[in-house]
């Protein structure tokens, strides 16, 4: 096996698989009617964005925190802060899913089933502009364009061989498998903004990403110890690779990116 290789496999492997998309899909159509059902009248939209609409969302296996977003947009017609609209998010949840675990993070309701998370998002509509808690005082509403970040990924990801959603699920393996370095939707439009200019394949271009972590923002030195081991490792993958050792360096890269496989046998 060789570095292409390994990435290539792997990358295909982060794909969620029909079985889990099927599954997904009928968890959306019972949440939505049981919020139609719930609220009624109250709600007037609701939809799906995020990483699972831009097919950068990973598999459970492969990041337990993974989830779907799901927002739902009320009539605010009393101009109500978002805490009043997540408490009613969270008795719904409650109420409707007894079973399952039910609590807020942050600005959102956390609704985790058997087999996916969804992050439920109040949020509400003024002359076309939509509303949701802000992220760093949720006690107030700021403007968002839940989908507009897919247009961006999507050009980008067709200028470079389709190789930029591969990339970002690669990164992101990487990044659950230590700790949440960075958060998912930031790094995400990270990669995105970066350029590939000398890249050709998977390799490259992963390479490129990890050389492109930046730790200026990282303010726990624990983050910067495992971004700067990532950097180390590449440089050590790219000097056996030269030195005529393929082999080798597919087996350092497994340390940095082990096989969903290899990661399973340890779990047991």
């Amino acid at each position: 096996m060789t570095v292409q290789t390994h990435l290539s496999d792997l990358a295909s492997s982060l794909v969620l698989s029909s079985t889990e998309n099927e599954s997904i899909q009928t968890s959306i159509s019972t949440l939505r009617s049981r919020l139609t059902d719930y609220f009624g009248s109250q709600i007037k939209e609701q939809l799906r964005f995020g990483s699972s609409t831009r097919f950068t969302m990973l598999p459970r296996k492969a990041d337990e925190h993974s989830d779907v977003d799901y927002m739902v947009i009320f009539d605010n017609t009393d101009d109500l802060k978002p805490q009043t609209f997540i408490d009613r998010l969270k008795r719904f949840a409650e109420a409707k899913y007894s079973r399952s675990d039910v609590y807020q993070s942050h600005p959102t309701i956390v609704l985790d089933l058997n087999h996916i998370k969804f992050e439920l998002v109040p949020a509400y509509k003024s002359w076309g502009t939509i509303y949701i808690p802000a992220t760093t005082t949720y006690m107030d509403w700021m403007a968002t364009d839940p989908n507009g970040f897919n247009d961006s990924l999507t050009s980008k990801n067709q200028n470079n061989d389709n190789l930029i959603k591969p990339l970002i699920r690669l990164m992101k393996y990487w990044n659950a498998r230590n700790g949440y370095v960075y958060e998912s939707f930031g790094l995400e439009k990270s990669i995105v903004n970066e350029s590939y200019m000398w890249c050709k394949n998977l390799r490259d271009y992963f390479f490129e990403g990890i050389d492109d972590l930046s730790t200026w923002n990282l303010s726990s030195q624990g983050a910067k110890d495992k971004v700067q081991r990532a950097k180390d490792l590449v440089n050590k993958i790219k000097k056996l690779e030269s030195d005529g050792y393929p082999a080798l360096a597919a087996a350092e890269l497994q340390k940095l990116v082990p096989s969903l496989s290899a990661v399973s046998s340890y779990m047991r």
